[in-house]
């Protein structure tokens, strides 16, 4: 492996990498590129963003008694995520991954503690009452440390002029992992809250954000991303930069960002943000959807264990991306992916009791992985380079901040007409992210350097 940063971030198109045992495997190659510690590390730094929201949500839930105010909850940690998550990557791209982290992992753990001294001392939560709840939970969306898609960026470093399918691989664990820590993460909740207290997980959350967000900030992958202050300027060579990107199996090529004026390069961005988006929307309704359901058996703080099913199956599926043939074009997986959602999420109305709603929702997790994969995938093509930590924060926050959305329109529809109506809000993320597949595959068509995107 080489370890000089700046030899990985250079593409070297002409370099052919030495074969792997074939018996190795696609996945084993990541230790190679990263370290043995960086897999682990990364995976738990990444835990307590699966916890803040849906904690948020149990706790006000639990001590108001209020579906909504839960989801109001909820949504102000999705909209602090979505203003403070881009901040972070844009400093992480300008300065540095590490200095970024160790600020955010400090000014997070405060704010959680904030969450939950505001949630246990608020005299009422309604009206002006919840304003101090509201205020603690943005601000901890908006200083959670961004682990997975920083670590994504360090992924596009180290891979580059690698194997052709390295990248993708990495990508299809970093979505993998995310959906394995959107798994444990409702389920340590609902855990630690249906046989603790409703405060502990997010008390946990502030444990492990200080401790291993602040080991992720000082591995040494974080050396191979060269922050824009010292990167030396140079003249730019009209098609000379290479985008990491979805690699092409059969000629070995890797792909290029269209060679359009950067205005037009952010024209595209939009649409994997807005699918990441939609994508939160649905889990942060189907939770709060859940979340009544169970309280339909007298068991809000356990919706989390019911959530975890559909994240394994997602997982999985999430994981076996890396393995789909890639003549199968990305855009056409999201399309299909997101199909699939769509019928299965129409299920949800069905179920009365537990062991039907089980199945649902582990059906209903298959399709979910694959489209998250797909959806991170392009915007790594689509991503300006030297802003690529600016753009995955912007995927990133873009799930949290529909988590929030999804969350507060769930809860308030849960509160007024039942769970069933709450479902509503999970179809409907379903079909725009149906929707926002089409528009992909009619413009990232159309876009030079994109053919097969």
């Amino acid at each position: 492996m080489n370890n000089n940063p700046q030899d990985l971030l250079s593409p070297r198109p002409s370099h052919q990498p030495q074969a792997t045992p074939r018996s190795a495997g696609r996945f084993s190659r990541l230790p190679q590129l990263a370290g043995s510690s960086f897999i682990p590390l990364g995976f738990v730094a990444r835990l307590p963003l699966a916890m803040l929201t849906v904690g948020a949500l149990t706790l006000v839930t639990a001590a108001s008694g209020s579906y909504a105010a839960g989801g109001f909850t909820a949504g102000a940690v999705g909209i602090g995520s979505a203003v403070g998550a881009p901040a972070l990557g844009y400093l992480a791209d300008r300065v540095g991954q590490r200095p970024v982290l160790l600020v955010a992992a400090m000014l997070n753990t405060a704010a959680i503690v904030l969450v939950i001294a505001a949630s246990n001392f608020t005299p009422g939560f309604s009206g002006s009452g919840l304003a101090p709840v509201l205020a603690a939970a943005f601000l901890m969306g908006a200083t959670c440390p961004q682990i997975g898609p920083l670590a994504r960026v360090r992924w596009m470093a180290l891979t580059t002029g690698k194997r052709p399918l390295d990248l993708d691989t990495a990508l299809s664990y970093e979505s993998t992992a995310d959906e394995l820590t959107f798994v444990l993460g409702p389920a340590l909740v609902g855990l630690l809250a249906s046989l603790v207290a409703p405060w502990l997980p997010l008390a946990l959350a502030a444990v492990l954000t200080i401790a291993f967000v602040t080991a992720f900030a000082v591995h040494p992958t974080e050396q191979a991303v060269v922050p824009l202050r010292r990167r030396p300027s140079a003249p730019k060579q009209p098609g000379s930069a290479k985008q990491p990107g979805l690699s092409n199996q059969s000629t070995g090529s890797e792909k290029t960002l269209p060679r359009t004026a950067p205005s037009r390069v952010w024209l595209l961005v939009p649409i994997p943000v807005l699918g990441m988006v939609a994508m939160g929307t649905f889990f942060g309704s189907t939770q709060t959807a859940l979340i009544a359901f169970a309280g339909s058996f007298n068991a809000e703080t356990s919706a989390g264990l019911l959530y975890a099913v559909m994240g394994l199956s997602s997982a999985v599926a999430a994981l076996s991306v890396a393995y789909w043939p890639q003549r199968i074009a990305h855009s056409w997986r999201w399309v299909a992916s997101a199909a699939a959602m769509c019928v299965l999420a129409s299920l949800l109305f069905l179920p009365q009791e537990v062991p039907l709603m089980l199945l649902v929702l582990f059906a209903l997790g298959i399709p979910v992985g694959p489209t998250m994969v797909t959806i991170f995938s392009i915007g790594s093509v689509v991503a300006p380079r030297h802003l690529m930590g600016t753009v995955m924060t912007m995927l990133a926050s873009g799930i949290v901040a529909g988590t929030a959305l999804g969350a507060a329109l769930a809860g308030a529809m849960a509160e007024n007409s039942g769970y069933s109506s709450a479902f509503a809000v999970s179809v409907a993320a379903a079909v725009v992210l149906l929707l926002l597949g089409l528009a992909s595959a009619a413009v990232l068509r159309r876009a030079p350097g994109n053919q097969r995107s």
